[in-house]
């Protein structure tokens, strides 16, 4: 007699070896590239436009009913009550502790406000009401919440986070680390939750003449543009033959050549993009080693540690990824077309029963009970659910498809070992430098990953010759003396006339900024230069203009550095640092009136900008205003309580009264 679990096995077996069969029935009559071709597609040339998924609907309509459903092709969109999957109500509520402020998401008719406000007993004694403009997220793990303002986009400090049904802050947010509406939503981030962002202004790092709404075609397929010309003059291919060069067809490339398409977005990190290049510059069909290389640490005791977005690093540890010859891949299992939510477990699990069929060392080993208990899910046990390091309130599939281990306490012993590039195993020492600077800059300010740093830029050979490397170098360990004198031996025309690259990452502007802060306090003519040049390179980036005009101020240039922080607050009303130092630029110039307007309007925008607090303490103090004054005081004494001046000037205030 035959058991269950045997003839439960050799049910999912006939289908996957069906499945497997007509699989390769259908992919044996697709031509397809060689591997290590160096495919040649038309759309790989940049002057080729995005076209949009509109386009693309008119001809593959039954492909785009079913995309528009999957997390990709719903990734992205407007915040009203069809895209939002948040449980908000009249009485949703979000604290932050650590800042004492208070979050209540509504609806006002279709749009979804957020109120963030202060309460002193019952006293409400700040409040801020902004709109939302964007979700970002399919809901199948969360919605976060963006504010397109002025051209530039934001995250909002409030997500919903779908599998437990909560609010809380946004990855990043927590802790301590609010920075309420100021993160800015840069290329790099809406150049993978998002449709290619082509309307991203170059020489900004936030600004977007448009927003597209959500993933669509042309990020697994590359720009249309060449491919509809094409189609509408009826030049077409007979793509059952022959490939279509007009167009990536994902199935159609080399199966390393496949696995880079989806590794743009699916292998997240730290991502050193090329000299030269930018996140506009991938298309699918190329190595993504050849636009960026991408970093992820590595530490020993951590192999059950991962990021969200690292799915591609993970496969790549799998047994059945390294023993497949590199066929093993993600379309494999997943079909890009159809939401996994509309794709049925027992698909996974045939593509497991292709393999692990016959061979008595190929069967599971589990217990019976065990395997009824997870209905014969492969997936369950050998890609369990879990938390990642980077997204609170989450669970997904590990992609390190593995037999389950016991777990092994390995708290405290955890050690740093490199930063390892995923998706090159020969980075250059530029690539590497960079790498390490990065990781110190943007995820985590270990001194080790400068030390790192200054490893690689050592084999650089001589700093006149990585000049920017070096001041980013010096500009993270404060050695601003340093970044003189290596501007000093450049010379300082000559490091101006090599800053002379508008790029979509800023470089050069940024290291134009960093060199005008190292001489800001001991030379602001030279100072002064590198600002300008910074707001030459991109003249999108509040800040730069902020440092300016602030430094113009500094030199009693009191009128141009008001002219600036004008043009900066047209850009950037809300702007809090730009309005503060218009105040006090107001304030040097006997204009009490502007300077208190604009000392409310920057402590409206952020209640607890203690500099703002102290300039409007000082102004009531010159008006005479005490009683005022003391509660500007209070106010800067809450942020630090051992605040000297603000003391100083108490003191003086209460001999006063």
């Amino acid at each position: 007699m035959i058991g269950k679990h045997a003839l439960r096995w050799g049910i999912l077996m006939t289908i996957a070896v069906s499945v497997f069969l007509l699989s390769r029935c259908d992919n044996s009559s697709v031509k397809t590239e060689p591997e290590n071709t160096q495919v040649a597609y038309l759309n790989h040339n940049d002057t080729v436009k995005y076209v949009g998924i509109e386009t693309c609907k008119q001809c593959h309509y039954s492909i785009y009913e079913t995309f528009v459903q999957t997390g990709m092709g719903s990734s992205f969109g407007h915040a009203d009550t069809s895209k939002s999957i948040a449980d908000i109500d009249g009485e949703s509520l979000l604290r932050d502790l650590h800042k004492n402020l208070n979050y209540h998401p509504h609806w006002v008719n279709d749009s979804l406000v957020l109120t963030e406000f202060r309460l002193s007993g019952s006293d409400t004694t700040y409040k801020r009401n902004e709109t939302i403009d964007y979700v970002v997220g399919s809901g199948q793990h969360t919605n976060s919440h963006m504010i397109y303002r002025n051209n530039y986009l934001f995250q909002a400090p409030f997500t919903w986070y779908a599998q437990k049904g909560m609010l809380d802050l946004p990855p990043g947010f927590e802790d301590g680390r609010n920075t309420r509406f100021k993160r800015l939503i840069g290329l790099e981030c809406t150049s993978c939750h998002n449709a290619m962002p082509t309307g991203f202004e170059k020489g900004s790092i936030n600004k977007y003449a448009k927003v597209p709404s959500a993933i669509d075609c042309e990020r697994c397929h590359g720009p249309g543009e060449i491919h509809v010309k094409r189609m509408m003059a009826g030049e077409f291919v007979d793509t059952a033959n022959e490939i279509d060069y007009s167009i990536v067809n994902i199935k159609k490339l080399p199966v390393d050549l496949q696995f880079e398409a989806c590794q743009r977005c699916h292998l997240q990190g730290n991502a050193v993009v090329a000299e030269g290049k930018s996140f506009f510059d991938f298309k699918p069909g190329m190595k993504l080693n050849t636009v960026m290389d991408v970093y992820l640490p590595r530490y020993s005791n951590a192999e059950d540690e991962f990021i969200m977005a690292s799915h591609i690093d993970r496969f790549k540890q799998s047994e059945c990824f390294i023993h497949s010859d590199n066929q093993f891949n993600c379309t494999t299992c997943h079909n890009p077309h159809i939401s996994v939510k509309h794709t049925n477990i027992s698909n996974f699990n045939a593509t497991c029963a292709n393999c692990h069929k016959g061979a008595p060392k190929h069967e599971c080993t589990e217990e019976i009970s065990a395997l009824q208990a997870a209905d014969f899910n492969c997936v369950s046990c050998h890609m369990p659910q879990s938390g990642s390091t980077d997204i609170p309130h989450v669970s997904v599939h590990d992609h390190k498809i593995k037999v389950p281990q016991k777990k092994v306490d390995t708290s405290g012993i955890k050690e740093f070992l490199g930063l390892v590039a995923i998706n090159n195993p020969k980075p250059t020492d530029r690539s590497k430098a960079l790498g390490y600077l990065q990781q110190y800059e943007r995820f985590d300010a270990k001194p080790y990953y400068l030390d790192s740093a200054r490893y690689f830029l050592n084999r650089m050979g001589m700093q006149e010759e990585n000049p920017s490397l070096w001041v980013t170098y010096y500009f993270l360990k404060n050695y601003y003396s340093d970044i003189q004198n290596l501007v000093n031996k450049v010379g300082v025309n000559a490091m101006l006339a090599r800053l002379n690259t508008m790029s979509y990452d800023n470089a050069d502007a940024w290291t134009a900024y960093r060199i005008g802060e190292s001489f800001r306090e001991s030379g602001q003519e030279t100072s002064l230069k590198f600002y300008s040049k910074a707001i030459e390179l991109a003249p999108y980036v509040p800040d730069f203009m902020n440092k300016k005009a602030t430094a113009l101020a500094g030199v009693g240039q009191l009128d141009e550095a008001v002219t600036l922080f004008k043009k900066l607050l047209k850009e950037q009303p809300q702007h809090a640092e730009a309005l503060n130092n218009l105040g006090y630029t107001y304030l040097q110039m006997g204009n009490i009136t502007l300077a208190g307007l604009n000392f409310d309007k920057a402590l409206a925008v952020d209640p607890d900008y203690l500099q703002a607090w102290l300039n409007k303490a000082s102004l009531l103090i010159m008006q005479e205003n005490f009683a005022e004054a003391k509660k500007a005081l209070k106010e800067v004494l809450r942020l630090n309580p051992n605040h000297e001046r603000a003391l100083q000037a108490m003191a003086y205030l209460n001999q006063q009264s």
